[in-house]
Formats: structure tokens, sequence, C-alpha cells
């Protein structure tokens, strides 16, 4: 785990309906000095909405050749590469050309528009590539469910997806940039 890192651990229960995965996830997360709680909380969403035994958290922000989860299969494969944030065009092509998908959850704001705008038409050629915008309105709320101990509960049904800890249930907004729906399995 990094230096200077703040340790929360997470008991998550998913329940994805659409996906027919029911599982409990004991997860510690490693947050980063520099990381947000926003961020952290976001790679948690990303967690839980492709939840799979094999599905691991990388080394995180310092770490250039590692996304920020990934899955791989029993030969080392990797199978499913997912980033956070708006990550250069660069590194998106070299991790399409190293997984078999690659999913991209992008938030921020007013940010995404020009970010999206210059890299966007670059991306399109990336047939392996899923790239999903979280709106301000879902990732606000995401931060403050951030504790250094969280007991989470991610409901996903008929493409709709809730997280909900303690008193609070939130609606988790996704607009697809670039790819179906469909193709996030």
């Amino acid at each position: 785990m990094a230096q200077n890192a703040a340790i929360h651990r997470v008991d998550l229960n998913v329940a994805d309906l659409d996906r027919h995965y029911y599982a409990d996830h004991a997860l510690t997360i490693a947050r980063h000095a520099s990381e947000t709680d926003e961020r952290m909380m976001v790679r948690l969403l990303a967690f839980g909405l492709h939840a799979h035994e094999q599905l691991t958290f990388g080394r995180g922000i310092g770490s250039a050749d590692e996304p920020d989860l990934w899955q791989r299969d029993l030969t080392g494969r990797v199978v499913l590469w997912i980033d956070i944030g708006q990550p250069d065009e660069r590194r998106v092509r070299k991790a399409c050309g190293q997984a078999d998908r690659v999913v991209l959850y992008t938030y921020g704001g007013r940010t995404v528009d020009p970010w999206w705008a210059r890299v966007g038409p670059d991306l399109a050629r990336c047939g392996n590539l899923t790239v999903i915008l979280l709106p301000l309105a879902a990732t606000g709320p995401l931060a403050a469910l951030a504790e250094r101990t969280m007991q989470l509960q991610l409901t996903v049904q008929d493409g709709e997806a809730w997280l909900a800890g303690g008193d609070s249930r939130i609606a988790i907004e996704r607009e697809w940039l670039m790819g179906a729906p469909e193709a996030r399995r």
C-alpha cells in the first residue's frame, strides 16, 4: 500500500440483478494523500458495478503501469481494465491494447466536456472501450459516505444503480459517452 495512505475498510454487499451477481466483499482501500474522498468512492463504486472474485484494486495514483482496478484471468491476461478520472488519451489507447475490455469512469462536472472534446475523437477507434460519465449529482453525495470503516450496499437492477450506507441511499446516474450500456458487463 502507498506510503502516507489513509486506510479504509469497506464491507460491500453487491446485489446485481442484471448480471445475477450477489456477493459480499471485505475490501481494504488505500487512499493516497493526493486522492480525494470523491475519487476513492468512485473507485469503490466501479468495483461494485463490475464486482467479480478476480477484480482487484491497482497500486493507485502513483502507478502509471496499472489501472485503478483490474481483473486478470488465471493465465495473467488482463480481462478488464478500469480507470477513473480523465486520463491521457495515450494511456487509454495503451490500456485498450493490453486488455480485452477497458472501462473508463469519468467525473468532475464542467471539466469533463473539454476533456472529452479533446480525447473523444481519438478514442473512437478503440472498439473495446466504454466511457461512462458520472455526474456531479452522483459523485458529490458519494464523497459524503466516505469514512474509515464503511458498510455499503450496492443494488443494480434494470440498468439503474443505488448505493446505500447508513441513512443515505444514492441513485447512481450514469451517461455512456462511448459504448453501449450492455457493454459494461
